[in-house]
C-alpha cells in the first residue's frame, strides 16, 4: 500500500483575509477563493509552486475501502503543452480533507511532451480504468507541433499499480485529439464511450479550431476499440465533447462552442449521432461544461459558466460565474440554477464530478487562470435550494 499519511488541509479564510488587509498589492496565489457562495466548501487548492507552474485537469475515483483518490496533471510550466505528469492525492473522510503531498501515478518519459486530461472509471468487472492523453512532438514536416495518444490503463489493486497502456485510437492513426478530463463513461450495457475532438490529422493543412467530433467505443472492457460511424462537424465552433446516458438508454452529447453548448443525441449507444445544434445553455465565453447524474435523486447535474447572469457582464469576464443547475426531465429544461463561485478573477472550468454520500465533489480550475486545481464540496440538498430556471426573465 502507498503511504497514506493524512494531513488536514483546511480553507484558511481568516488568514487570507488578514493578508489581504496587510498586503494591499495584488493578491497572491495562496489566497483563499473569493466570491464563494454560502454553503460551498473549499477544502483544497493545489496552487502553483516554484518549478510547478500549473495543476489542473483531474478526476476522482472512490476506492473499495471508502477513501477517495484524486489524479491530476502536475505541470512544470503553465501552457497546455508544458511538461506534465500524473500524480495523486487521497482523502479518507469523503473529501473534507486531503493529503498535503502528491504521490506519483504515471511518470512522464523523455519522449512525452506531457500527460494530462485524466478520466477515472470503475469498470463493470471491478477494475479501475485510467484514461489520459499522452502528447509528443510531431515529426518533421507536420503542420502542427504536437500529436497525441489516447491511452487506457487498468488497476486490479485499487490504484496501487497500473497495467501497460492500451491505445484507444490505433497507434498507427496519429493525430492531435482532445479528450477532456472526467469524460469517459460506461453505459448500462457495459459499453465504454470515449468522446474526442479531432483537431489535426497528418495531411491536413493545419490545426482545425472547430474539431471533428467522434466517439470511440468498446464492448469488451477496453480490450478493443472502434470509431463511431458518425463524425460530427459544425460551422459553429465545436470542441471538448462530453456524453451522458439518459434514462431511456439514449445518449446526450454536449460540446463547447463560442457562446453556448452544442447538443447532439444518439439512440444506438454512440454509433450514430444527430447533427450538432445550439442549445439554451449560454455562456459568456468559450468554455466546457460537465453533466452527470445525481445518484440519490436520479436528476442530471450541470456545471458550467452561466451566461444568463448579470455577473457574467462584469469585466474581466473570464470563465465565470461558476454555476450549477439541475434537470428533472433528462436535459430538456434546467432549474435550481445557483452560482457556486463569482470570483471576478475566477476561471472556473474543466470540472470533474464525484458524488460521495449526500455531497458532491468538484475538481476544477479556478485561479489564477487555469493554473490552480480547486476542490469544491457542497451538499446535494444545496443544489435544490434555488428556484431559478434557465432563461428566467
Amino acid at each position: 500500500m502507498k503511504n497514506r499519511l493524512h494531513y488536514s488541509f483546511p480553507c484558511t479564510v481568516g488568514f487570507a483575509t488578514l493578508l489581504i488587509v496587510v498586503l494591499t498589492a495584488s493578491r497572491s496565489n495562496a489566497d483563499s477563493p473569493q466570491g464563494v457562495t454560502s454553503g460551498v466548501e473549499k477544502p483544497l487548492r493545489i496552487a502553483p509552486r516554484p518549478g510547478n507552474g500549473r495543476n489542473s485537469e483531474g478526476d476522482f475515483i472512490q476506492l473499495k475501502d471508502g477513501s477517495l483518490l484524486l489524479v491530476y496533471s502536475k505541470f512544470i510550466g503553465k501552457g497546455d503543452h508544458a511538461p506534465a505528469e500524473l500524480v495523486g492525492r487521497y482523502s479518507s473522510d469523503g473529501g473534507k480533507t486531503w493529503d498535503a503531498a502528491d504521490f506519483p501515478i504515471i511518470a512522464r518519459k523523455d519522449s512525452d511532451a506531457n500527460l494530462m486530461s485524466v478520466s477515472l472509471l470503475r469498470l463493470a468487472d471491478g477494475r479501475i480504468a485510467l484514461f489520459y492523453v499522452q502528447k509528443y512532438n510531431s515529426p518533421s514536416g507536420s503542420k502542427y507541433p504536437y500529436l497525441d495518444n489516447i491511452l487506457m490503463r487498468t488497476s486490479t489493486d485499487e490504484g496501487e499499480t497500473w497495467s501497460e497502456p492500451t491505445h484507444v485510437v490505433p497507434k498507427d492513426q496519429p493525430g492531435y485529439r482532445v479528450l477532456n478530463n472526467d469524460r469517459v463513461i460506461q453505459l448500462k450495457s457495459g459499453r465504454l464511450v470515449v468522446p474526442l475532438a479531432v483537431h489535426y490529422l497528418p495531411g491536413w493543412p493545419g490545426f482545425q479550431n472547430s474539431a471533428d467530433i467522434v466517439c470511440y467505443l468498446s464492448d469488451d472492457q477496453g480490450k478493443s476499440w472502434r470509431a463511431s460511424k458518425s463524425t460530427l462537424k459544425s460551422e459553429l465552433l465545436a470542441q471538448e465533447p462530453g456524453v451522458v446516458e439518459l434514462t431511456d438508454g439514449s445518449l446526450l452529447m454536449f460540446c463547447r462552442s463560442r457562446d453556448c453548448q452544442l447538443l447532439s443525441h444518439s439512440k444506438d449507444g454512440g454509433q450514430t449521432w444527430s447533427p450538432l445544434k445550439r442549445s439554451d445553455l449560454t455562456q459568456p465565453t468559450t468554455s466546457p461544461a460537465s453533466i452527470e447524474r445525481i445518484p440519490t435523486t436520479g436528476h442530471l447535474l450541470l456545471v458550467w459558466n452561466n451566461g444568463n447572469d448579470p455577473l457574467a457582464a462584469v469585466k474581466p469576464v473570464g470563465r465565470r460565474p461558476f454555476t450549477a443547475a439541475v434537470s428533472k426531465d433528462e436535459g430538456a429544461t434546467w432549474e435550481h440554477i445557483r452560482n457556486l463561485g463569482t470570483d471576478p478573477q475566477g476561471w472556473y472550468c474543466y470540472t470533474a464530478i464525484e458524488f460521495v454520500d449526500d455531497h458532491v465533489l468538484l475538481a476544477h480550475c479556478e485561479y489564477p487562470g487555469l493554473n490552480s486545481l480547486q476542490i469544491t464540496r457542497v451538499s446535494i440538498s444545496w443544489l435544490y435550494k434555488s428556484t431559478k430556471v434557465l432563461n428566467e426573465k
